[in-house]
């Protein structure tokens, strides 16, 4: 179906990609960013265009998250492609990338068609895959990388488990350079997280829970890294939340070694008192730790050592979640926060509006090498319209995911999505 002229006017333009923070105007048609710019004259353009005045509002590129528990195949009851597209047009992201760890997992290219497939009918939000680094993540045999990147597969990881065997995960890393592949990993050493469900601190002892040593993240990274000296390989560490954690990575990136890293909007909105009286809706894979971690996950935004800022949106239903603390599920839904939550960041102080956008745009789309993440002349209108401003209360009864677990349940933010749109279709629009 044709797509006629639309211009957006009035709007402040943001495009962390190159900088620009100007008001001006941006005009669509078939689905294409025509023209933009500070310069462009809505009276100069065409004249049967449909026009929206933005007066109050940004445009940007749209948001890019890089870490979404899909959920579908094999736990529809708790997310499906189609309610995790509607929860992503909702939070202003316009692409995703499913994390592999599906019931079957993504570890065969007719699973990638399928998650394909699906994204299609869906006709909302763009959906990329990545493959398992292991057959069914036993984190044994390796998949056939060159295959499922055929296929479709951005990267590879297997998803909440960590890739423990150290010859494994070398050799994952020489097998995927061949193909300029990424490797990502869950950094947490297995066996010092294997009965914790919290941060090992004060708090554990006196809630009697079983703790995770910051050190579990440490040791992993830095095992890593000796095998991406080794190796040459490229390698991206998921949801750091530690200041160990981040005082590796900063190292490694200063020896110049292909490293990268991001972090989820848990790891610096939260620390581990959120768990509160055993609130399993915090309970949170890695967990949530102390006020120093979340202060040094911060300050590693602002300096540039975290690149990414991704949702970890993971869905869970409520006979997953309303147990008590050691039974219930990991995980909280966050495709729909994402904005707020980042703002947040901003609103405080710590970081610019445009280095806030870049980590869920430019960087998450270079680092990943997908399409979209900057505004673009002749590329597909992916964009978001925002008020950066706006207070409300986040309430779960709102959220569009089919599940509803969020630990930022009655929390006052300001920031929210006006409209998303996606191949110059809007997939989602506001109703106050």
């Amino acid at each position: 179906m044709s797509l006629g002229p639309t211009i957006y006017f009035n709007v402040r333009l943001l495009d962390p990609a190159t900088g620009l923070d100007s008001i001006g105007a941006l005009l669509t048609q078939d689905g294409i960013v025509v023209d933009y710019g500070p310069g462009l004259d809505k009276n100069s353009l065409p004249s049967k265009a449909r026009m929206i005045d933005c007066t109050g509002l940004c445009l940007s590129p749209g948001f890019i998250d890089i870490r979404v528990h899909l959920r579908e195949p094999g736990e529809e009851y708790k997310e499906t492609i189609e309610t995790a597209g509607q929860a992503a047009a909702t939070g202003g992201v316009t692409a995703m990338v499913c994390l592999p760890n599906t019931q079957p997992p993504v570890d065969d290219v007719s699973v990638v068609e399928f998650i394909a497939r699906r994204a299609r009918e869906a006709k909302l939000v763009k959906v990329y895959t990545y493959g398992t680094v292991t057959r069914a993540t036993e984190g044994e045999q390796l998949t056939e990388m060159g295959l499922l990147s055929e296929a479709g597969a951005v990267a590879f990881t297997d998803g909440t488990k960590a890739i423990s065997n150290a010859m494994v995960m070398s050799r994952a890393l020489s097998y995927a350079s061949g193909f300029g592949l990424i490797i990502v990993q869950h950094p947490e050493e297995p066996f010092l997280a294997k009965d914790g469900v919290m941060n090992e601190s004060e708090i554990s002892t006196r809630l009697g829970l079983p703790g995770i040593p910051t050190a579990a993240e440490a040791i992993m990274l830095e095992r890593d890294i000796r095998l991406v000296e080794m190796t040459g390989g490229r390698y991206h560490a998921a949801h750091i939340s530690t200041a160990d954690g981040v005082a590796i990575v900063r190292a490694a990136k200063n020896r110049g070694l292909s490293i990268t890293c991001d972090t989820a909007p848990h790891y610096f909105a939260l620390n581990e008192n959120a768990i509160g009286d055993y609130r399993s809706f915090a309970k949170l894979s890695p967990p949530l730790r102390s006020e120093d971690d979340r202060l040094a996950v911060v300050s590693a935004l602002a300096d540039g050592t975290i690149d990414i800022i991704a949702s970890d949106h993971s869905p869970q239903d409520q006979e997953s979640k309303r147990l008590p603390f050691i039974q219930a599920e990991c995980g909280a839904i966050g495709l729909e926060t994402l904005l707020p939550l980042t703002l947040e960041l901003v609103h405080n102080g710590e970081l610019s509006l445009l280095a806030a956008l870049e980590k869920i745009t430019s960087k998450p789309a270079t680092l990943f090498n997908l399409p979209g993440g900057k505004l673009q002349r002749g590329a597909p209108a992916d964009i978001v319209l925002f008020d950066p401003n706006k207070p409300w209360v986040l309430r779960e009864e709102n959220f569009s995911s089919k599940s509803k677990n969020s630990p930022y349940d009655g929390r006052p933010v300001q920031g929210i999505v006006h409209e998303t749109i996606v191949d110059g279709r809007s997939v989602f629009k506001f109703a106050p």
